[in-house]
């Protein structure tokens, strides 16, 4: 009889290590989704309410009130999504996990420049591609950034501060960070990158944005695995803000 218990006991135990890894490989992207897009929601319903925290914010301009929302957006992201987990379900996330164990090293600042042009070769095929067969697309639909109504020099600097320097990091951490580091114990890694990145080209709200941004995310997350770091991806990421950030506001196009 015993041996027959352990026999039958042990299938359940096997179904059910492997109900749990498809579990979390489909509820983590929608946990870090949901997380992201209702701290964007919590923090927008606070700020646009009437003197919130003692402070109009329509009297202080667009890019400062871009430049708050955004901050304690992310940060409160970060709450939702790493801090939850770990203090009800006691699911716990590293500075190894998330690839931040070290300082950036010379290394990651030489991988980032050849990073940046690996995405910018995939991401030219992927909208050539697209552009033939996803006609419905409108791909002169600029994005909204936020910061349409920048002209003095504070304003522009919270906006490289707020696009070049903080959104960089927060997106790496929850996304190639977190998202992707807790997804390869559970799944393939070509399947971790694969959902990391459409998931981040999705929470960008734009279908001409997010082809070009689900293909930074591959790049960048080529970039964690084979480095087994976050810094390169933080890095190729500042670059690709950095380059938007010039044309948007130091020297545009039109």
């Amino acid at each position: 009889m015993s041996e027959n218990s352990s026999s039958t006991a042990d299938v359940p135990a096997s179904r059910q290590s492997l109900m749990m890894r498809l579990l979390l490989t489909i509820g983590l992207p929608i946990w870090v989704f949901v997380g992201f897009v209702s701290a964007q929601l919590a923090v927008s319903l606070v700020l646009r309410y009437p003197n919130s925290f003692g402070v109009d914010w329509a009297t202080l301009g667009e890019a400062t009130y871009t430049t708050v929302f955004g901050g304690v957006s992310y940060v409160l992201a970060l709450l939702v999504i790493v801090g939850l987990p770990w203090l009800v379900f006691r699911f716990r996330t590293t500075k190894s996990d998330v690839g931040l164990q070290r300082w950036p090293a010379w290394s990651d600042i030489g991988i980032a420049p050849a990073g940046f042009l690996v995405y910018l070769v995939l991401t030219g095929v992927l909208i050539a591609l697209a552009q033939q067969y996803l006609t419905f697309i409108d791909w002169n639909e600029a994005q909204d950034v936020g910061y349409s109504q920048v002209g003095t020099q504070f304003e522009v600097i919270l906006a490289f501060l707020m696009l070049v320097i903080v959104a960089p990091i927060a997106e790496e951490i929850i996304f190639r960070g977190y998202l992707l580091g807790k997804l390869r114990k559970y799944a393939p890694t070509w399947l971790a990158i694969l959902v990391t990145s459409i998931l981040f080209g999705a929470v960008h709200g734009q279908l001409n944005v997010g082809i070009d941004t689900f293909a930074l995310s591959i790049v960048m997350c080529l970039a964690v695995v084979l480095t087994k770091s976050l810094w390169p991806a933080i890095l190729i990421h500042m670059m690709k803000n950095g380059l938007a950030f010039y044309f948007l506001f130091i020297n545009p196009l039109v």
